[in-house]
């Protein structure tokens, strides 16, 4: 028998309206008396270790949420996490940096309509999960309508369907249906459980470090002030800067270039990426990304900002020496990003 353990969060999946508007209400014992999880010949353990409307996660969260997983790494072969929609692509992905000594498959799910609803999506999704959960692979996974998506590439683009979640810059990991998962072939590798070794399963409890939260999202437009930027010096130690298209910022009339080259000089980190959806950053295309000094910034290529934000957060936890920073986030983990020639498509 698989013995997977659900660690519940809260989320829609759980929700009740008493008159306020939904909020979590239902607890994971509630949840499971509505699964069958023998049918999966699956021993399924449920655990409580909050219950949040998703918008108020935490980087502290977080850590919470991979503690309990290492901590419980020995006694179980999968884990599976109910979590609201709304900040699950942050939360897969964050957990994708912290426990990356955890060789077992983590899963994500929730739902789009209360457990209790005619119409809830809740209990596929769970069911799905906990089939996935079971399986000999190892990594951070978000598990919704069917799809198997990698846990660093996943974004929710629907607000109310189904179908929530893409897989963005990068193939889905796997399709299930009937009780059958079907993997794409050209990713599954990255995927492979690795035997850890002894030392590194003594120090497994090492590997959830802090974060570092005092990071700001910066998204252009048209007519941004360039005073933004005195904001950020004084108040955060790093920003992503949502660029335009392949990494366009304003070098004339409201020169923002140049203040960001000014940012980098006071010890500012910096992350640039785009805020298109599809197929990244690459600041060589044009002048203007070309005059930001490049050998000073981290370099998003096609990661996403839900990844993004995480991995900032846990390289500048690990280290305030920029060169290590800038390493640490431009290095892939478990294909976060793609460095030329390594394509899967």
């Amino acid at each position: 028998m698989i013995n997977i353990l659900i660690l519940a969060t809260g989320g829609t999946i759980v929700c009740s309206d008493h008159g306020q508007g939904l909020r979590p209400h239902y607890t994971v014992e509630d949840l499971l008396k509505r699964m069958q999880p023998d049918l999966l010949e699956r021993n399924v353990v449920g655990k409580s270790v909050m219950n949040i409307d998703s918008s108020n996660m935490t980087p502290d969260a977080w850590l919470t949420i991979a503690r309990q997983i290492v901590e419980a790494s020995e006694d179980y072969d999968g884990f599976v996490i109910t979590h609201g929609t709304d900040t699950m692509a942050y939360s897969s992905a964050a957990l994708t940096y912290l426990l990356q000594g955890v060789d077992k498959p983590v899963v994500l799910t929730g739902a789009q309509y209360s457990m209790a609803d005619s119409k809830t999506d809740a209990l596929q999704n769970l069911h799905d999960a906990l089939l996935l959960a079971g399986e000999n692979i190892s990594g951070v996974f978000i598990v919704f309508d069917g799809k198997v998506i990698n846990g660093t590439r996943a974004i929710k683009t629907k607000t109310r369907s189904y179908d929530a979640f893409e897989s963005v810059n990068y193939p889905l990991v796997a399709w299930i249906k009937h009780n059958r998962i079907k993997y794409t072939e050209s990713v599954r590798r990255v995927f492979a459980k690795n035997q850890l070794s002894e030392e590194k399963r003594s120090n497994l409890k090492n590997l959830v470090s802090g974060l570092e939260e005092n990071i700001l999202v910066l998204k252009l437009f048209p007519g941004l002030h360039p005073k933004i930027f005195d904001f950020i010096r004084d108040n955060y130690k790093g920003v992503i800067i949502e660029s335009y298209g392949t990494g366009g910022i304003s070098t004339e009339i409201l020169d923002l270039a140049g203040r960001v080259d000014k940012l980098v000089e006071d010890g500012i980190i910096v992350a640039i990426t785009t805020q298109c959806l599809k197929e990244g950053v690459d600041l060589q295309v044009y002048e203007v990304g070309r005059k930001l000094p490049l050998e000073k910034i981290i370099y998003a290529r096609d990661m996403n900002t839900d990844a993004l934000v995480p991995k900032l957060m846990w390289a500048m936890g690990k280290t305030e020496v920029f060169a290590e920073i800038k390493n640490l986030v431009e290095t892939p983990v478990r294909d976060d990003l793609i460095i030329a020639g390594n394509n899967h498509d």
